[in-house]
């Protein structure tokens, strides 16, 4: 099975988008959505029915595994429900309001800051991970 880059991004209508970011296929997917979550639903169902397609016409279906990746814009904004901006900035050490510029696309990170980011994102999570509750 062939893994596959999906980059979910926030248009500046802010409607979000995903889409694969690969060629090498003589079909491409994208979903649209008026959330992150609803943009990869509807290309998770792009891809069903670009295998449903492929049956129909007796062609093999490539088996894709999707790697989903967000813009700085579309992470943020996706979960700002779930990460405050106080608590996004004590997690990341990033000042709220330069969070805030990511997220209106007012300003872009850096590489270093983008890495910074997910780093510290991805040390929250594997801290998360790792809590045990008793009974």
């Amino acid at each position: 099975m062939e893994r596959v880059k999906v980059v979910v991004e926030l248009g500046n209508d802010s409607k979000y988008s995903a889409y694969m970011d690969c060629y090498g296929y003589d079909f491409g997917l994208a979903g649209f959505g008026s959330t992150a979550k609803e943009a990869i639903a509807d290309f998770y169902e792009s891809y069903r029915e670009e295998r449903e397609m492929c049956a129909k016409e007796g062609k093999p279906a490539p088996e894709l595994e999707f790697d989903v990746r967000y813009d700085i814009a579309s992470f943020l904004s996706y979960y700002s429900g779930i990460l405050s901006k106080p608590v996004a900035e004590k997690i990341t050490g990033i000042n709220q309001k330069q969070l805030w510029h990511y997220m209106s696309r007012i300003r872009k990170p850096k590489p270093e800051t983008l890495r910074k980011i997910q780093a510290s994102i991805h040390s929250f999570a594997d801290n998360l991970r790792q809590i045990r509750l008793v009974d």
